[in-house]
């Protein structure tokens, strides 16, 4: 089977599997933990070399304050699980904003943890055009190597998109990283994730007729 290189993970659902299981909208993103975890570790043990989540967006932060407050603890808690694991660590986003919490700070520069191995990055109060503002910058300077000068550059292109949730659309997902992955979407809410999701989600992207534009 042809592995993907990198898999990017789009984890949503999370307020409607709470509404649906008659909880708080805010309740449900602390059971994305879980399958977060779960999901790393089938990756790490299919050989995946990369794997991105999508924590939250600039646009997520419009959200009623008790959902915002939600959904930030949830993101520190699972980059502070992770740490505890092995791999590279990454956290981007617009760190100069207030929404950004300062808990992941230190995790804004690649950092290897444990054994090291498989890269990891988590996109926290990312926003697409935040993104690619670097990118304008150097367009408008006529410098050349555009890529370099993404605020997300130490991020590889991605393969594969896995969006669960059921909605088809990226929300802006490293548009640049992107631009020739296949995208998958699962209909059932992240926090009832399971193994064959991502199963189902690799036979697919092994039939595919991946060209990369050629």
């Amino acid at each position: 089977m042809r592995i993907p290189s990198h898999v990017g993970i789009i984890p949503d659902g999370n307020r409607r599997w709470a509404v649906n299981n008659r909880l708080s909208k805010e309740s449900g993103y602390d059971m994305g933990l879980g399958p977060g975890m779960e999901l790393f570790k089938l990756c790490r043990n299919i050989g995946i070399k990369e794997l991105t989540y999508y924590g939250f967006t600039v646009d997520n932060t419009k959200r009623p304050s008790i959902q915002t407050a939600a959904f930030t603890t949830a993101c520190v808690k699972a980059v502070e699980m992770f740490a505890m694991e092995d791999g590279e660590l990454l956290v981007i986003g617009n760190t100069d904003s207030p929404m950004f919490p300062n808990e992941l700070l230190p995790y804004t520069k690649r950092k290897a943890f444990g054994n090291g191995g498989m890269r990891i990055n988590f996109l926290v109060n990312y926003g697409w055009d935040w993104d690619l503002n670097k990118l304008q910058e150097s367009k408008n300077s006529n410098k050349n190597n555009m890529i370099g000068f993404l605020n997300s550059s130490d991020i590889s292109r991605v393969d594969l998109i896995i969006r669960w949730g059921g909605r088809r659309r990226l929300s802006g997902f490293l548009p640049v990283q992107s631009i020739y992955a296949d995208f998958y979407v699962i209909d059932d809410y992240w926090p009832d994730f399971k193994p064959q999701h991502l199963y189902d989600a690799l036979n697919w992207y092994d039939k595919q007729d991946v060209t990369l534009g050629g």
